[in-house]
């Protein structure tokens, strides 16, 4: 879709993931065996035939950027448009913008250089398969200034209850934007908004010290702008803690869920890493578990997630867990309920074990 260009903008993502992202991005974090967040977002992007696609990254990037490299997994290393990678530019000593207002005025030649005329706004802590062509012809059909994405859910997550909602008329007219802990209404901090509008509506925040574009911008002016509502009706996960990064990793053990986000429709892409299948070795147990490759298993893997490159020693016992690139584990060793960040190693005769409401976190690089 050349007439709309995508924004992963990162300022919005709840980073309340602890040991997870003390060296990383929310959209840096590793999921599902061998993604990471912000792969499912770029994924539907360009799925959806977007091929300007800007990240605005303000802090603990670096991850972020290995992972990404030139976008060549995602068909986005172009000679013309492709991905952009925006982190702060705060060196303009006149420039009075605030918040997340700061990376769409600093980066504005993005958005001029760009032949589109629409923008689509994302985050990236949303696991979804959203199909934003559609989504646009609705925002097209409909005439829409801002068309904001929604997801109905049959029940609400303990962690959603003060997220935003949308209150609509039967016309799909956004009417209000709330925290009422009843609405099912998820809003999942997405939007498409036409270019000239989004940069109209900048200059008016920064000029009267705002600081967030979709707040001040847009929840704020509801009665003059044609606000419309898209719902998704797929699959959604919502990650923004360590327990809702837990729960949601392991229902990916459900095979509906799992095929719905994996095998059905559009694929997600990722970088790629060449590795041999994983091996598992004569008198390993392995049962109701992803297996990534490059993984070594000599003892038993229960109801678990081992990304790549893991070693499993003979005797150890890895239930409910889920283990991270190139970790090794030591003869009889026991883990329930865990998670590994990437590269540790646990030595032998170790037990740790925690709860689905609060699984045992251990940091990246780290020896136990």
């Amino acid at each position: 879709m050349k007439s709309l260009m995508g924004v992963v903008n990162l300022d919005h993502d709840q980073d309340l993931l602890h040991e997870l992202t003390y060296f990383r991005s929310v959209a840096g974090v590793p999921f599902g065996g061998r993604y990471r967040m912000i792969d499912f977002v770029l994924s539907n992007m360009v799925n959806s035939g977007i091929q300007d696609i800007a990240v605005f990254a303000r802090n603990k990037y670096r991850s972020l950027m290995d992972h990404l490299g030139t976008g060549a997994p995602w068909d986005l290393n172009r000679k013309r448009g492709g991905l952009f990678i925006l982190p702060p530019d705060w060196n303009d000593p006149t420039d009075i913008s605030k918040g997340d207002l700061r990376h769409f005025h600093n980066h504005r030649d993005f958005f001029h250089r760009g032949n589109a005329d629409h923008v689509l706004v994302s985050g990236s802590q949303f696991i979804s398969k959203v199909d934003y062509e559609d989504a646009f012809k609705r925002h097209q059909e409909t005439k829409a200034d801002v068309t904001v994405l929604y997801k109905k859910v049959d029940q609400l997550e303990p962690e959603d209850r003060y997220r935003m909602k949308l209150e609509f008329d039967s016309f799909g007219n956004v009417k209000s934007i709330t925290n009422d802990e009843m609405n099912p209404n998820l809003y999942m901090q997405m939007y498409i908004i036409r270019k000239e509008l989004l940069l109209e509506l900048l200059n008016h925040c920064i000029g009267y010290h705002k600081q967030d574009l979709f707040v001040d911008g847009i929840m704020s002016n509801l009665n003059e702008l044609a606000i419309r509502a898209y719902e998704y009706k797929g699959y959604l996960s919502i990650i923004s803690s360590v327990a809702s990064y837990y729960k949601h990793s392991m229902n990916l053990l459900k095979p509906e869920i799992y095929q719905s986000l994996f095998l059905a429709g559009s694929p997600i892409y990722t970088k790629i890493k060449d590795e041999p299948p994983a091996k598992y070795v004569n008198g390993s147990e392995v049962s109701n578990s992803l297996v990534a490759n490059g993984c070594v298993i000599e003892g038993h893997v229960e109801n678990s997630i081992l990304f790549r490159g893991v070693y499993v020693a003979k005797g150890v016992s890895i239930k409910n867990s889920i283990i991270m690139q190139r970790c090794y584990i030591h003869e009889d060793t026991h883990l329930d309920h865990v998670i590994l960040d990437k590269d540790i190693l646990i030595s032998p005769n170790r037990q740790f074990a925690g709860a689905p409401e609060q699984p045992f976190v251990i940091a990246k690089r780290k020896a136990m």
